[in-house]
C-alpha cells in the first residue's frame, strides 16, 4: 500500500566551486529549474518542497507553485548534511500537522534526470518498499579498477575479473540523482540510506552530477544535443 510521499529539493545559496550554483544558467534557465520541472511533471509527490536559505532561490522556486521552506543558517553551511535538511523539513511539516511516510530527495545538481526516470524509480520502489528502508539511483560500471600499493605499483582491485569488459560483473556507483527513504528509518538512523538500502539502475546519460564548471559544460552539451535530436525527429516527422 502506497503511503504519503513528500519530494524535497535541497537548494542552498552557497557553493564552493560555482557561485550561486543552483541559479547558474544552464542552456536557457537556472539549474534548479530542471529538478523542479521534472518533479512536477513526474506527478509522484503529494507535495514538493524546496528547502533553501536564499531569498533569490525561494522566489524562483515559488514561481513554479511548489512550497518553499526557509532553512536556518546552521543547515546552510558546507558541513550541514543532507539528512539534517530532510529532518528539518519533516519536523517543520510535523508542526503544521503534516505527516509524511516517505521522502523523495531530488538534488538540483542532476539536471538531466527526467520526469519519466523519477516516475520509473518511484514505481519500482513501491514493488520493494516492504523489504528496504531506502533506495538510491545508481549507475552501472564495468570498468577495470586498480588501486595503488604501498610500493607505488598498481594492483587490480579484482585480480580475477575477466579482461573483457562485457564479461565482468558490474559495479554500481551512487550517482546522487534520486533517493527515497522511509521517514521513520531516516529518523531512527539519521541516514538517508536507512538501515537496509537497495539500488535502481539509471541510464548514464541522465546521471551527470554538477559539482564544478566542467560538469556544467558537459550538461550543457548534453542538453543542446538532446534538443537538436528532438528538433530533428520533429522535422523528420513533418516531412514523412
Amino acid at each position: 500500500m502506497r503511503g504519503r510521499l513528500v519530494g524535497v529539493i535541497p537548494a542552498r545559496h552557497g557553493s564552493r566551486r560555482i557561485p550561486m550554483k543552483n541559479l547558474a544558467l544552464l542552456v536557457d534557465k537556472p539549474l534548479l529549474s530542471y529538478s523542479i520541472e521534472a518533479a512536477i511533471e513526474s506527478a509522484v509527490c503529494d507535495l514538493i518542497i524546496v528547502s533553501t536559505d536564499s531569498a533569490d532561490i525561494g522566489e524562483h522556486a515559488a514561481r513554479y507553485g511548489v512550497r518553499v521552506l526557509e532553512r536556518p543558517a546552521e543547515l546552510a553551511q558546507d558541513t550541514a548534511s543532507t539528512e539534517s535538511v530532510l529532518l528539518h523539513v519533516l519536523n517543520e511539516c510535523g508542526r503544521a500537522g503534516e505527516i509524511w511516510e516517505y521522502v523523495l530527495t531530488l538534488p538540483p545538481t542532476s539536471p538531466l534526470r527526467s520526469a519519466a526516470t523519477i516516475r520509473e524509480f518511484v514505481e519500482y520502489w513501491w514493488t520493494v518498499f516492504d523489504r528496504f528502508d531506502a533506495m538510491i539511483s545508481v549507475t552501472e560500471d564495468r570498468g577495470d579498477h586498480w588501486q595503488r600499493a604501498a610500493d607505488g605499483s598498481l594492483v587490480r582491485l579484482f585480480p580475477d575479473a575477466p579482461r573483457r569488459q562485457q564479461d565482468r560483473q558490474p559495479l554500481y556507483e551512487e550517482n546522487s540523482a534520486i533517493y527515497i527513504t522511509k521517514a521513520a528509518a531516516l529518523r531512527a538512523t539519521g541516514s538517508i540510506l536507512g538501515g537496509a538500502v537497495t539500488g535502481w539502475v539509471m541510464d548514464r546519460s541522465e546521471a551527470v552530477d554538477i559539482n564544478d564548471s566542467v560538469d556544467l559544460a558537459i550538461a550543457d552539451c548534453f542538453l543542446r544535443l538532446r534538443d537538436l535530436g528532438a528538433r530533428g525527429a520533429a522535422a523528420q516527422g513533418m516531412d514523412s
